[in-house]
């Protein structure tokens, strides 16, 4: 960064006059940073004499906010071009990356997804005045785009073009806004596809970085699919042209008079949603037609298809690799950068001290309090020099990530509680140890289940619905066990205490099925019709059984690990329904689609019922967002819906609308196949993790011990009074005593891939050793030469 005196002014000002861009601090670091700033200047005037000038503590104060921006972009794989270059873009910088404009702009994408709803083609509840939804769509824009302006402030002219995903959605932008203004000004929709670009916004919020991710997955993964799906289509086409030839000719078979209609047909037949329909006329004529049919699903849905998914899953596990190796490497370059910021010129090697660590944190991890910065800095201090490494920094990450406890055993909590308290805590911790005790919660679900069964089995057709409701969920067994499910909740709940009984997911799990198991049971028996819906919340405590066995306990593993992932394929899969929906509203919603197919394939299905139909297709429209989204669905489960196909090919007169399906279906496969093979290789992966890893390798890899003495913290905080070491510290430490502090982190898939890929990272790290061996040592020699960087 440049350091001017301008440059300092304007920064100082920004600090003044924007106090609420700074990150909020918490509480701990509060009250210790004038400690912090005693030590700052204790320091610097200890080292007039002896060592070369240090910058200024407000450059200082610059320079952990930079260090902090770089971590924040290691963290967040942001490239380092986006980085703002001088104090005058800092806050154009800040604004956009704070929380409540994060927040804001997620409110924006939303509410222009949510216009379409509203927009022409809408249903009557919910259609608004064009003046109105044009007004809100340009209050949105407006929002949006305020970020990138401020972009364009901190990154210049060719940066912010250079950024693909910023031009395209400047690009969104500016059209929309145009069409915004003239729809306002016409007072009428036109033909606006455009609104499919929408979840261009969504996408490009500081949230959806897992959509991101997936999408870019998505993408890398494209050249084997694309070949894969060529040679599909070339098999598709050469049977589509035997089909012609062989069946074309026959007056009774409809779905071979034309190249265009064997192609097609055999496109659906991939699906085998018409089969063995298209099959039928031919077989009439022939038995031996069979052959023909029977090869070509077995070639294009047995072979290719398996294929398919085979190269998409080896594809996927050298991304995920190839994603692993860089995030890593790029979070180690963000660190670098960092502790060039950081460091003081030290006897053998540049280092970063505890004052300089906290500084860091304030702006990184603002919300710990100052006993866990003091933790993480110890941690990271490996060979207890008090001061930290270039090569101990690297693992910032990890270390910021762990939850610290103090390791001196706690008095339970009715250790000081009255005595009915006092005895029903002993009494509980005496149930729960009972060495049996698992065992009688297990069968008691076991017998809940059965006793459910044998209700459900002698369950009369004949019954009404509110007899069989209050028979399964209202009698007396459900009585008893939802009071032993109760007792069990209590037990465990006062012998662990709330705080431990609470982080078990299984015991949230528990306590949830217990309370709607009480739900239904005062439900049922006062609205027995209307809440029959109730009686599935009885067997629900049928999910801890499947804990006790292995095989269950890796897959709930493997859903935890793929929940992130999950969740992101859910939000592209609704994107990608929302994109074609829009497309589908702005070329079918102005087509009837009631008694439209006569003399067709498909007249049957959307014929009027009172006429004799039998489908009731003519209901799939796409009239609306919602009825768009249905039809979608349809098309995604692929079963008939070549009869949606056709009847819209039909109503529009236009073979080409089959376009829009068949696209349709190609990218939805495409997209599930790659959340099947990211399900494959998150199972395959864990069970690989869990042959490999014992328990106690588990434990160190999620867990560390580290040892506080009194004479470290007196070394690195001589100026602090010991009395504040428990006051605002927090740290209960006698003098000349010590005191030990458990660090835990999550079971995360990069916790998971660090292990997996050891031999990996040591190769890539002696790779990078190697080619920034050089530039470390032009490093080392520049702090001898310029010791004040600012």
């Amino acid at each position: 960064m440049s350091r001017s005196a301008a440059a300092d002014r304007t920064y100082t000002r920004f600090h003044d006059d924007r106090p609420s861009d700074e990150p909020v601090i918490s509480a701990g670091m509060e009250e210790f940073d004038e400690i912090l700033q005693q030590e700052l200047a204790t320091n610097e005037a200890a080292s007039i004499a002896p060592h070369p000038p240090q910058p200024h503590p407000d450059l200082w104060e610059m320079n952990y906010h930079e260090a902090a921006i770089f971590l924040h972009e290691g963290e967040n794989n942001e490239k380092f071009d986006s980085h703002p270059k001088n104090p005058e873009a800092l806050p154009a910088y800040l604004m956009v990356h704070s929380s409540w404009y994060h927040g804001l702009d997620l409110a924006a994408s939303i509410v222009l997804l949510a216009l379409a709803l509203v927009e022409p083609p809408a249903g009557p509840l919910f259609q608004l005045p064009i003046f109105v939804h044009g007004a809100i769509e340009l209050v949105a824009l407006t929002i949006i785009g305020i970020e990138q302006a401020m972009k364009f402030r901190w990154l210049g002219w060719k940066p912010f073009f250079k950024h693909k995903r910023t031009t395209i959605k400047g690009v969104a932008l500016v059209t929309m806004v145009v069409e915004a203004c003239v729809v306002l000004v016409r007072q009428s929709s036109h033909f606006r596809v455009t609104r499919a670009m929408r979840p261009i916004f969504l996408m490009d919020n500081h949230h959806c970085g897992g959509v991101r991710r997936f999408i870019r997955q998505i993408f890398q993964s494209l050249p084997p699919i694309v070949d894969m799906l060529g040679l599909l289509m070339v098999i598709v086409a050469l049977y589509s042209l035997l089909a012609f030839f062989l069946f074309g000719l026959d007056p009774d078979d409809p779905y071979f008079r034309s190249l265009p209609d064997a192609f097609v047909n055999l496109f659906v037949l991939l699906t085998t949603a018409n089969f063995p329909d298209v099959m039928m006329p031919a077989y009439a004529r022939s038995r031996w037609n069979s052959i023909f049919f029977v090869s070509y699903l077995s070639i294009v849905l047995y072979l290719l298809m398996n294929l398919l998914l085979a190269v998409v899953y080896e594809a996927f596990t050298s991304i995920e690799r190839d994603k692993f190796r860089k995030l890593l490497l790029h979070k180690r370059e963000a660190v670098k950068r960092a502790f060039t910021l950081l460091a003081e010129p030290a006897a053998d090697q540049p280092s970063v001290s505890l004052v300089r660590f906290a500084g860091l944190m304030k702006y990184f991890r603002p919300k710990k309090s100052f006993r866990d910065v003091l933790l993480t800095f110890k941690f990271l201090d490996g060979e207890g020099r008090g001061r930290v490494t270039l090569s101990e920094l690297m693992d910032v990450y990890n270390a910021a990530s762990l939850r610290w406890t103090c390791r001196e055993p706690k008095q339970p909590w009715f250790a000081v509680s009255r005595s009915p308290a006092r005895l029903l805590g002993k009494l509980s911790v005496r149930l729960f140890e009972f060495r049996h005790f698992e065992t009688l919660v297990l069968v008691s679900i076991s017998a809940n289940v059965l006793l459910m069964a044998f209700r459900v089995v002698r369950t009369e057709d004949s019954e009404r619905l509110e007899h069989s409701a209050l028979s399964l969920v209202a009698s007396w067994d459900t009585f008893l066990f939802a009071t032993l499910f109760s007792v069990e909740a209590v037990v465990r709940c006062c012998a662990l205490g709330a705080s431990r009984y609470l982080a078990s997911g299984w015991n949230c799990y528990d306590l949830a099925a217990t309370v709607a198991l009480w739900v239904a049971v005062m439900g049922v028996r006062a609205r027995p019709q209307q809440l029959a819906f109730l009686v599935l919340a009885r067997p629900l405590r049928l999910m801890r059984l499947f804990k006790v066995k292995k095989r269950f306990r890796d897959v709930f593993g493997t859903l935890l690990l793929l929940m992130p992932l999950m969740s992101s394929a859910a939000l592209v899969m609704l994107l990608l329904y929302y994109f074609f929906a829009v497309v589908g509203m702005e070329l079918f919603a102005s087509f009837p689609m009631k008694n439209c197919c006569l003399n067709s394939t498909v007249e049957a299905y959307y014929r009027d019922k009172a006429e004799g139909g039998v489908g009731l297709y003519y209901l799939n429209s796409f009239s609306d967002l919602l009825s768009s989204g249905v039809v979608l669905f349809e098309l995604t489960v692929v079963n008939n819906w070549h009869v949606t196909m056709e009847g819209y090919a039909v109503a529009s007169k236009n073979a080409f609308s089959r376009l829009y399906f068949m696209t349709f279906y190609l990218v939805t496969m495409v997209v599930l196949t790659i959340v099947v093979a990211s399900i494959l290789g998150a199972f395959r992966f864990r069970i690989q993790y869990k042959e490999q890893t014992s328990k106690e390798e588990e434990r160190r890899m999620l867990s560390v011990d580290v040892h506080l003495h009194w004479e470290e913290l007196s070394a690195w905080l001589p100026h602090v009074p010991p009395t504040l070491f428990a006051e605002q510290i927090g740290l209960d430490i006698k003098a000349q005593g010590s005191t030990s502090f458990l660090g835990t982190r999550a079971r995360t898939t990069e916790v998971l891939q660090k292990k997996m890929y050891k031999e990996d990272v040591a190769r890539w790290l002696a790779e990078e050793h190697s080619a920034a061996t050089p530039n470390s040592r032009l490093l080392s020699e520049s702090w001898s030469n310029n010791p004040g960087r600012h």
